[in-house]
């Protein structure tokens, strides 16, 4: 008897974490692919594996991995390191039976250096009808290394925006900055919380006040508790905020901070919310940092890596504090491009 399998039009295979809270950008991302597709096309047309578990369920993932492939034209895969080195070469190898369209979908920038490193996986890639990028900082890199499957798929978030009329533009000394992300050294916390804190100290008063949300790194949570203490009554760690709560946060601030020492950051989530909430940003300039943020317009970059240059920048601003209010509109027309039903645009003419 011959098995009649009733074909679906996308596989989603990405960390969908189980129903618990994750507030990580893959997570978060992998979410709302599967959110707008499932709106847009249906549940019906729509399955997923979810990688929740990593290697302890890897035979799991690769049996699900494996119906997908069966079931589905297409296959959208959201990894990060490790699930690449695995559904890469799987999806390759099974899909000379299947003949399915191959779709990677790449949160962040790490991609192009990490195939430099790795051989085999980039071989694989070079199989796959698309690979999706955030910037083209990223496209161009990949090309350089071969690649004519790369699309640019800027990162995408469904945000309930400020409207014009209700942005906060009244603000006065001290100047409330935000920073949200994860909470570890090299999001550049440190820098941020050094420049505030010799700002107040050089100016005898308090300046700037600095709140950090955030799931914070266990290996760093002992130091980072300790830093937040020690510079108290101008900086505050105020917790986790779940992602479609963070536009209510942003928009009362003055500038959301975005100090990272990830030089291959693709294109940070935490700055889309801020865009949606009318607030400019302050970053250094990683390496994609000119495919967001537009100098003097949306944001004010200082170099990477350089916490005197942020200071420097900081002590600047709220001695001219219009030079931030007159870009808030600026944020919140920017913030259209992010929107899934934009954004996806690439991705779905060619499912």
């Amino acid at each position: 008897m011959v098995e009649i399998i009733k074909t679906m039009k996308v596989g989603i295979c990405g960390h969908f974490g189980d129903g618990h809270d994750f507030f990580d950008g893959q997570t978060i991302k992998t979410r709302i692919t599967m959110d707008y597709l499932v709106e847009k096309y249906g549940k019906d047309s729509i399955c997923k594996v979810d990688t929740y578990g990593g290697k302890k369920k890897v035979l799991k993932h690769i049996f699900g991995v494996t119906k997908l492939l069966k079931k589905c034209q297409n296959i959208i895969i959201l990894p990060a390191y490790n699930g690449l080195r695995v559904f890469a070469p799987l999806l390759v190898l099974l899909n000379k039976i299947y003949k399915r369209r191959l779709h990677y979908i790449v949160i962040g920038g790490w991609l192009p250096q990490y195939l430099e490193e790795h051989e085999l996986i980039k071989e694989c890639l070079l199989h796959f009808d698309y690979i999706y990028v955030e910037t083209n900082t990223m496209k161009n890199k990949l090309q350089d290394l071969g690649f004519s499957n790369v699309i640019i798929l800027t990162n995408y978030k469904k945000l309930k925006r400020v409207v014009f009329a209700d942005l906060n533009k009244n603000y006065s000394s001290p100047y409330n900055l935000c920073i949200l992300s994860r909470i570890t050294p090299k999001k550049g916390i440190e820098d941020a919380i050094f420049a505030v804190h010799n700002i107040n100290n050089k100016n005898k008063n308090i300046k700037y006040k600095l709140d950090i949300y955030g799931q914070i790194d266990s290996n760093y949570k002992d130091k980072f508790i300790k830093l937040v203490e020690e510079n108290k009554p101008y900086v505050k760690y105020l917790g986790i905020v779940p992602y479609d709560k963070t536009v209510d946060i942003i928009k009362n601030y003055y500038l959301l901070l975005f100090p990272t020492k990830f030089y291959t950051e693709g294109i940070p989530g935490t700055i889309i919310d801020a865009y949606a909430s009318g607030v400019p940003v302050v970053s250094s300039r990683w390496q994609s940092f000119h495919d967001l943020i537009i100098e003097r317009e949306t944001g004010i970059g200082y170099d990477f890596d350089d916490k005197n240059a942020l200071e420097m920048l900081l002590d600047n601003i709220w001695k001219n504090p219009n030079t931030i209010l007159n870009m808030k509109k600026q944020c919140l027309d920017e913030s259209e491009k992010y929107k899934p039903e934009n954004a996806l645009i690439p991705l779905i003419n060619r499912l």
